[in-house]
């Protein structure tokens, strides 16, 4: 599961940090847990490439993939997205979190007097909760709530700024939150369990 494969897909799910300088000789426990979701992402990209074989199973916590997103992903974010996180609240549900520059999408929009983003200003927190599902070597979101700074909005408002963040060359509209996402490495379920996530190649 290379790097881009890993922001691409957690910007459909969440929006898609600053690291810490810390001793190497006496790594912190959130380093700890960011290297062991580092080994783990390496060997799922191993057995990805690897020829057809039994299922196999690979847990990944809550608190490995935001160490991860701590130390692993600041440097590949969009310009004018930080701070993200991730929480597993229960079954099949996410909830993804980051300070987003809102200006940014506001100045390319030229919004209306009408607008709800005309008064959205400056860095602020969006948040985003849904159902997501993974099988068969596809995962699909269901969004249920979002909200900036605790301010509930419309999906519509959450897609543009996700939009307006993840456009590539690859995605130059940017990702559709309710495309289904093909997933990497010949991953086939993940099931999402409270705190944790099972993936099955």
């Amino acid at each position: 599961m290379p790097s881009n494969q890993i922001h691409r897909f957690a910007a459909a799910v969440l929006l898609v940090a600053t690291p810490l300088c810390l001793h190497a000789e006496d790594p912190s426990p959130l380093h700890r847990d960011a290297d062991l979701l580092k080994q783990k992402v390496a060997t799922i990209t191993q057995r990805g490439a690897a020829p057809a074989h039994q299922p196999l199973k690979t847990t990944v916590t809550e608190k490995e993939v935001n160490a991860y997103l701590v130390y692993e992903t600041a440097s590949g974010l969009p310009t004018g997205i930080a701070d993200p996180s991730l929480s597993i609240p229960g079954t099949d549900r996410v909830t993804a979190r980051a300070v987003v520059d809102l200006d940014a999408v506001r100045r390319q929009r030229n919004p209306s007097l009408f607008d709800p983003m005309r008064y959205l200003r400056g860095r602020l927190p969006v948040r985003a909760t849904g159902v997501l599902r993974a099988s068969n070597g596809v995962a699909q979101f269901e969004l249920e709530s979002a909200d900036i700074a605790g301010v509930p909005i419309p999906k519509l408002l959450l897609q543009e700024i996700v939009s307006h963040y993840s456009r590539s060359a690859e995605y130059p509209s940017g990702i559709n939150l309710d495309d289904p996402v093909a997933l990497p490495a010949r991953i086939r379920e993940i099931h999402v369990e409270r705190g944790q996530a099972v993936i099955v190649q």
